[in-house]
C-alpha cells in the first residue's frame, strides 16, 4: 500500500530506491557554480561584507529560521535580481511527488521557490550544528523532483545563515544531482562573494531557458 512521506523525513536512500536517483561523477555535469560567473561589483562587495558582519554579529544569539531570511536571504535575492520582472518569489509553497508507478508519495513545503520551479531555496534553523546543510539535501532534491518541467535543470540551494550549498538536478530517464563545494560565512574573507555570483549566473540561465 502506497504511504505518504512527510518530506523532511526522507533520507537520499529513499529517492535512490524509489526515483533512481543518482549522484553524477562527472565534473563537468555542474559547471554554474565555479565557471563563467559574473564579477560582483565594489557596491555589492562592500554590501555582502556588512551582511556578513551583521550576521556574525547576531551568531551571539539564536539565529532563528525567520532571522536567516530576513539578514542572509533576502538581501542577497535583491542583490541577485529576483525581486525583478520577469522573477516571481513564492513563499510556503506546497509539493507532491510520486513514483512512475504510483507508490510511496513524498509531500511537504518548501520554504522560498523562485521562478517556475526552476531554482528552489530552502532556509533552514542554523541554532546549533543538527542543523547543518547537509541534513536538508534528501528533502530539497525532493521538492526538486517535483519540478512541473522534466526536460530542463533543475537548481537548489541550501542555507543555514553561516553555510550555503547549491544543487543541480536534472531529469531525464535516471535522474542525476550534484552539489557545489560548502560556502561558509566562517571562512576567511568573504564566500558572499561566491555565492551571489552564482545566483546571478542561475537568473541569468532561467532567463535564457524559461
Amino acid at each position: 500500500m502506497a504511504q505518504t512521506i512527510a518530506a523532511r523525513k526522507i533520507k537520499l536512500h529513499d529517492l535512490k530506491t524509489t526515483f533512481g536517483l543518482q549522484r553524477s561523477q562527472d565534473e563537468s555535469f555542474f559547471l554554474e557554480w565555479r565557471e563563467g560567473l559574473p564579477e560582483a561589483t565594489a557596491a555589492e562587495r562592500r554590501t555582502l561584507d556588512r551582511i556578513k558582519r551583521n550576521y556574525l554579529y547576531l551568531l551571539e544569539y539564536p539565529v532563528m529560521e525567520s532571522i536567516v531570511k530576513m539578514v542572509i536571504l533576502s538581501p542577497l535575492l535583491d542583490l541577485a535580481g529576483f525581486y525583478e520582472p520577469p522573477f516571481r518569489v513564492d513563499g510556503e509553497t506546497n509539493i507532491r511527488v510520486s513514483a512512475e508507478d504510483e507508490g510511496d508519495i513524498i509531500q511537504g513545503c518548501i520554504d522560498v521557490v523562485v521562478i517556475q520551479g526552476q531554482l528552489w531555496v530552502t532556509t533552514i534553523e542554523a541554532k546549533n550544528s543538527e542543523f547543518s546543510v547537509t541534513k536538508a539535501i534528501p528533502q530539497t532534491l525532493a521538492y526538486m523532483l517535483a519540478a512541473p518541467d522534466d526536460q530542463k535543470p533543475t537548481f537548489g540551494v541550501i542555507l543555514n545563515g553561516s553555510e550555503f550549498l547549491f544543487l543541480k538536478l536534472v531529469r531525464g530517464e535516471t535522474p542525476q544531482y550534484a552539489t557545489s563545494n560548502l560556502f561558509s560565512l566562517l571562512n576567511r574573507g568573504n564566500d558572499l562573494y561566491h555565492v551571489l555570483c552564482v545566483l546571478k549566473q542561475l537568473r541569468d540561465f532561467v532567463k535564457v531557458h524559461p
